[in-house]
């Protein structure tokens, strides 16, 4: 059984008397330590299907079954709970309290998930050393590189064993050697962690990293192609 589902799934949006349709009749499967790149330009629905996997919005129509469990029928907090424990969210802008400590800005999601203060401490640390970011742990996030911010992201996605991360754009606010580094973080998750990472962006260079590459335009799913061994970034170390 695939870990992702989506079948047929539409999403229309009403702006005043005007219906827009961000996503028209999808349907896609990913299977479990696959790693996608989303693509597509502005306005194609790469964004929404982002929110839609991320149970972060609700499809008009259509069913997102999500490791065996149809999505389509759970409340609000049974989202939340899955938000928690099942994806890790990175996000372009980063998305840490810059004044709060790396250790503590990976230790949040597990306050959500009742965690004992002593475990929180332990699972952040080994999630920081996952990343690179040992003996970085008391540094504030403003104290910090615009790279490391979001290596302490992708530390905070993964400290609670979420088998999906979702990476919007995780690239865009580096430069060209601190984004090969990043997507090399994310290689490196996939092929030893079998996490699964589902990128969006609109840079092929990035892109690249991924196995497999989906393109939308205009609400469409225009094209799913297999992609050859990823290469790096120009400007990376390899």
């Amino acid at each position: 059984m695939p870990l992702i589902e989506i079948k047929e799934i539409t999403k229309i949006y009403s702006l005043g008397d005007i219906e827009v349709k961000a996503l028209d009749s999808v349907s896609l499967s990913i299977e479990k330590g696959e790693f996608i790149s989303i693509m597509g330009p502005s306005g194609s629905g790469k964004s929404t299907m982002m929110n839609i996997l991320g149970c972060l919005d609700r499809p008009t129509s259509g069913h997102y079954i999500f490791d065996g469990e149809d999505v389509g029928s759970l409340n609000r907090d049974e989202l939340a709970g899955i938000r928690n424990r099942k994806i890790g969210f990175v996000f372009q802008g980063f998305n840490l309290l810059r004044r709060t400590s790396a250790l503590e800005n990976v230790q949040l999601p597990m306050l959500y998930s009742g965690v004992p203060a002593r475990e929180r401490k332990e699972r952040a640390m080994e999630a920081l050393k996952r990343v690179g970011l040992a003996g970085r742990e008391n540094h504030y996030a403003n104290q910090l590189s615009g790279g490391q911010q979001q290596r302490v992201a992708a530390a905070r996605a993964i400290v609670n064993g979420a088998p999906v991360i979702l990476a919007d754009e995780p690239t865009g606010n580096l430069d060209t050697k601190t984004s090969s580094e990043i997507m090399e973080l994310f290689v490196n998750l996939n092929e030893h962690s079998a996490i699964t990472v589902i990128l969006v962006t609109h840079e092929p260079d990035v892109a690249a990293y991924s196995k497999r590459a989906i393109r939308f335009l205009d609400g469409h799913l225009v094209s799913d192609t297999a992609q050859p061994t990823p290469a790096p970034l120009p400007g990376g170390d390899k």
